[in-house]
Parts: C-alpha cells; structure tokens; sequence
C-alpha cells in the first residue's frame, strides 16, 4: 500500500542526517525514481520538512513527528478486516504481526476512531485448510531472503510428483484459501514461477545475491497475472 510505504519513506529520511538521492531511495524501496519524486512532493504538502530537490538529494528537518492518522470511516473498516484476515490465515507464520500492528493504529489514530479498530463491525471466518507444520519454517526463512535478495536453490515437486531444482531469486509471498505461494525469477527458465510452499522440498542459500531490475520484481509478476485475467474486448 502506498500509505506504508509514505510512512517508511519519512522513517528513512528521519533516520539520514545528509541528504539523499532519490535513486537511493527508489532502490531502497523498490520503486522507480518518478515515484519517490511524487512521493515526496505530496510529503511536502502535508506539512513534511523535506528539503532538497531532485538530482541532488532530500534531506528532513530533525524532530518532526506525523500527527495522528485520520481515516474515513471505510477506510478504517478496510484495515480492519484486512488485520482479521492476517489474524484468521497467517497468524502462525507471523507471529502476532497483525495485533501489534493494530495495537500501533490504536495509538496513532487517536480517540474517536480507535473503537473502529478494538471493536470491528467486519469479521474474516477461519480457513477452510490449515497450514501444515513444515510451511512456517519455510516461511520465514523465505522472508528473510526476500528481503535479503538471496539466490536460492529450491527443490520442488510439483502437482504430477516430478521433482525439479532451480537457482530463484525469491520475490514475493501471496496467501490464497488454501496455500502460500513463492513467486520467484527462475534463472533457468528466465521467467516467473509461482511454487507452492507446501510443495517446496528444499531450500538452500546459494551464496549469491540479486538486484532488483525492471521486469523481474514483484509487482512485475503480480501485474503479468491480472493481464492474463482481465477480459479481452470483442475481436482481440
């Protein structure tokens, strides 16, 4: 969500005593240049002391703190369910994530709006599959690699019981109903793959690192898939 990443961006710069580029920025966040431009401006408007301009480097006044969030009242709904939804199909992977999270919000919003958020009007039923013991193993160390960018060697068995093993660089994490799935860059088949973690039969560091390129990210994956589901118009 660009809300988070507004939010990390201020963590970054509160924590920079000489300016930096916004090309540092956008590969610290993984997004383009233009979108850390934008990013900022609109930081600025809301009242942020982000001195500097582009091409030179950003740098923000010590001692400023956001004031209290303000949502409307669909929004809070929003991250609330969105929080059950954590609670209900990954707590055990993320380790109480979503309650400190919302605990944070409680603070952060301010009186009115924290009942919204301790008592929520939405609710998310549990899944109908539970995960199997091994996957939160294989979750975390998956996490810490993707955000380490680690090339790793994956062992895999796929829906017909043939096995493969593959160097990947590990992108992204999406929780469906009934299973996590990895999204990597296999480097073999110079492509994405999408590997069930409950399908996964071995995980090693191969030593190498990645860096993140245009194309071969996250979002380029997610993106390529809703293309695949969007209908075509007539004729196409």
């Amino acid at each position: 969500m660009r809300l988070f990443r507004l939010f990390r961006l201020l963590d970054i710069m509160r924590l920079r005593a000489t300016p930096v580029t916004a090309a540092l920025l956008a590969a610290e966040l993984g997004v383009s240049v233009r979108s850390i431009y934008r990013d900022i401006g609109d930081l600025q408007a809301m009242g942020a002391p982000i001195r500097g301009e582009g091409g030179i480097g950003y740098v923000m006044e010590r001692g400023y703190f956001l004031p209290s969030l303000r949502f409307e009242g669909d929004e809070l709904d929003a991250i609330a369910l969105g929080l059950r939804l954590v609670v209900e199909r990954a707590t055990n992977v993320l380790d109480g994530a979503a309650e400190r999270a919302a605990a944070k919000l409680c603070f952060a919003v301010g009186e009115t709006q924290k009942e919204s958020l301790i008592d929520p009007v939405l609710d998310a039923g549990p899944a109908r599959t539970v995960m199997s013991d091994g996957i939160p193993a294989a979750f975390s160390t998956l996490r810490a690699s993707i955000s380490a960018k680690e090339v790793l060697t994956i062992g895999y068995q796929n829906a017909e019981g043939r096995q493969s093993t593959r160097n990947a660089w590990p992108l992204g994490l999406t929780l469906f109903e009934n299973a996590w799935l990895l999204t990597i860059w296999c480097e073999t088949a110079q492509g994405f793959r999408h590997l069930r973690l409950d399908r996964i039969r071995s995980l090693s560091n191969s030593g190498r690192r990645f860096r993140t390129e245009r194309g071969k990210r996250f979002r380029d994956a997610v993106d390529l898939e809703r293309e695949k589901l969007a209908p075509r118009a007539p004729g196409r």
